[in-house]
């Protein structure tokens, strides 16, 4: 990888894709990027690969990367809109179903790791559309790794509604069945989001 991620353009996406002109007609691709993106999610979310000790989701390298190449606020309202299709309760969710969607899965133990998508999308946007150096992409893809985790860790510790009517399952419970078993599939997410971010950039350059 490059010493310099090269930024012709603020972000992935509008350096692969022509370029519109006119407000409706920036408004029209970026309503079908977003939809476009928030289904690849609905996708992620539905596919399990066998993995130790917990099988895992391609949910953190699907926000992690349309996040990257669609930049902050793109990237950002396109994870609000898989959510939204789950509030509304559409079965988008990794366990939806058996489990229903809509608010009562929201409040319930997975809830902050969904707001934390939101915010690793902008974070991961962030990092990327400014990323003037591959530590700088890195140091970004990192800090929005730690917020999914952090925020779902919070979530589930304090304040999510369990189905026995407690409210939260206290920290020790939260790392030990919410963060701990998920350590390893997502630092290898995190590195492949990072390099697939990286090598695209590094491929526009050298196609001039």
């Amino acid at each position: 990888m490059a010493d310099m991620l090269p930024l012709t353009a603020p972000t992935l996406v509008n350096a692969v894709l022509p370029g519109v002109s006119g407000r409706r007609a920036e408004i029209a691709r970026n309503v079908a990027l977003a939809v476009a993106g928030s289904l690849l999610l609905v996708l992620a979310a539905k596919v399990k690969v066998p993995f130790w000790p917990v099988p895992i989701t391609l949910q953190t390298l699907a926000v992690l990367g349309l996040g990257a190449a669609y930049g902050r606020r793109l990237g950002a309202a396109t994870v609000a809109l898989y959510v939204a299709y789950g509030l509304a309760g559409l079965p988008v969710f990794t366990n939806t179903p058996p489990a229903a969607a809509g608010l009562t899965y929201l409040v319930g133990p997975t809830g902050g790791f969904l707001a934390g998508f939101v915010a690793a999308a902008y974070v991961a946007g962030w990092a990327a559309e400014r990323g003037a150096s591959v530590a700088r992409l890195i140091a970004g893809m990192i800090t929005a790794e730690a917020l999914i985790l952090g925020l779902g860790f919070a979530w589930l510790a304090l304040g999510a509604q369990m189905a026995g009517g407690a409210t939260g399952v206290g920290f020790a419970k939260a790392f030990q069945f919410g963060v701990q078993p998920f350590l390893l599939g997502d630092l290898i997410k995190l590195a492949l989001a990072t390099s697939l971010v990286g090598a695209s950039w590094t491929l526009l350059r050298r196609r001039g």
